[in-house]
């Protein structure tokens, strides 16, 4: 078996991607709407203290995660990444399947985004139809994915630059709040951290933690990005673990940090009405034309995440064209190494997503985002289990962990507990009734794709 997959760049891929595009990217797919807009529903339904410790379990199983991601994208640095490392040691069909769901994620995330990039313009140009705006940004962010690999790194470098920054200056802020540097409105004394209790430990029960787990999971989601670059990274075996390390290390600082502000700085009846919790703290704090500034930020957030998920998506058109499940015609790529019909096939996709969200946005597109919501968990619960199959064939063969470039620490424990902590948030959604939907949608798509990939493909394996 050949356990390295280097994989030439020319006429295909190429390797220009360095640490911190990888890095950005990772952090672009990640910080989004899931923080800025959706932490305040979090803060209400579990509690000050409650989204601070669902957070911080979501921070360790994406870490976990990332370790193994980071095994096997540094042993085989393919574009596609994880859905082939899914076929080749949990099973064809399985990867065939995550490949499916993980198109689906961005496609119906691209949808969202540029929708909601739209009705922010509103704020500054109420008379310009919003769909206006958004097919201008679905052609903005088709051109930066269509020119080159390294034209889309930058772009996205940028992005995610505005979006790190404005994290940094809000948990300075908010800290200096905290402590009473900065002094808040409707305040006399400084708040430091007494809102945390303010309602209780756990006002809702320690069960809110568990039923928010998939919505604090589906925030961090974008870190396995770094597995999709892999094949189109420079010096993969020693980008990879950098990337992952730093990534890491910024989200736990970044989310973990703004939660720790927005919990001690808001009250609880108040986070989960409010457009968006960064505005209400800035507002408070005194900060001018705060709303104006957080609307841009957001606006970059989106644009960002679209321009990730539109590369996401078609890498993962591409991978499944070329192991030859789909038509192949979609496993064609340019001369500078972009993959133009899967690119155009997952903006199709999009489109179609933003139709839905207009014409039927109960039925269709609700399933869609049910589905979504849950995937990105599936997905990382088949990195976990992929790694752990992974190592046992490899030391069956004969191998030495030496020989690993980049080892995941604690094996088997690291992929077991990644396992258990993504598989926890999936049964917290049962006991949810506004997400349990993702269930109902999420379980008869996922066998759809299984019998899909049998009647499409019963001549044999793709894993090869």
């Amino acid at each position: 078996m050949e356990w390295r997959m280097e994989q030439e760049q020319s006429g295909n891929f190429q390797r220009k991607m360095q640490v911190r595009h990888v890095v950005m990217l990772s952090l672009g797919g990640v910080i989004g709407t899931g923080l800025f807009l959706s932490s305040g529903y979090t803060i209400q339904q579990a509690g000050p203290v409650g989204t601070i410790l669902s957070y911080a379990v979501g921070a360790i199983a994406v870490y976990l995660v990332m370790l193994c991601l980071g095994e096997l994208s540094v042993q085989m640095p393919e574009t596609g990444a994880f859905h082939t490392y899914a076929a080749k040691y949990i099973g064809p069909a399985t990867g065939y399947t995550v490949a499916w769901l993980y198109w689906l994620t961005w496609t119906v995330a691209l949808g969202s985004e540029f929708t909601a990039a739209g009705l922010l313009m509103q704020r500054w140009f109420p008379d310009v139809n919003v769909w206006i705006w958004s097919a201008l940004f679905a052609a903005l962010i088709f051109a930066l994915n269509a020119s080159s690999v390294r034209f889309f790194a930058e772009s996205e470098f940028w992005f995610s630059l505005v979006k790190v920054l404005t994290i940094v200056a809000f948990i300075v802020i908010g800290a200096a709040a905290m402590f009473g540097i900065v002094p808040m409105e409707g305040r006399d004394t400084a708040p430091l951290l007494s809102n945390l209790t303010a309602d209780g430990w756990f006002p809702h029960g320690a069960t809110a933690i568990l039923m928010t787990m998939l919505a604090v999971n589906f925030a961090f989601s974008g870190t396995e990005l770094i597995g999709i670059a892999a094949g189109e990274t420079v010096d993969p075996t020693r980008t990879i673990p950098k990337a992952i390390r730093t990534t890491l290390v910024r989200l736990v600082l970044f989310f973990l940090g703004t939660i720790v502000v927005l919990s001690a700085l808001l009250p609880m009846d108040d986070a989960g009405v409010l457009e968006s919790p960064f505005v209400a703290v800035l507002d408070r704090v005194g900060i001018p034309y705060a709303a104006d500034v957080m609307n841009f930020v957001i606006l970059t957030a989106i644009l960002s995440a679209a321009n990730s998920g539109l590369y996401a998506s078609s890498r993962m058109l591409w991978s499944l064209a070329d192991k030859g499940t789909i038509p192949r015609s979609l496993a064609s790529v340019t001369q500078r190494g972009v993959p133009l019909n899967a690119l155009i096939l997952s903006m199709a996709g999009g489109a179609l997503a933003l139709l839905s969200s207009i014409v039927a946005p109960g039925t269709v597109y609700i399933a869609l985002v049910s589905i979504s919501g849950l995937a990105v968990v599936v997905v990382w619960m088949s990195i976990s289990l992929s790694q752990l199959l992974f190592r046992r064939a490899y030391l069956r063969e004969g191998h030495s962990v030496q020989d690993l470039a980049y080892r995941t620490p604690g094996y088997p424990f690291v992929p077991i507990a990644s396992f258990l902590l993504c598989l926890l948030s999936c049964i917290g959604i049962a006991f949810d009734p506004t997400q349990r939907i993702a269930l109902y949608c999420g379980v008869p798509f996922i066998l759809l794709c299984y019998a899909a990939y049998y009647l499409t493909n019963r001549s044999g394996s793709t894993s090869n």
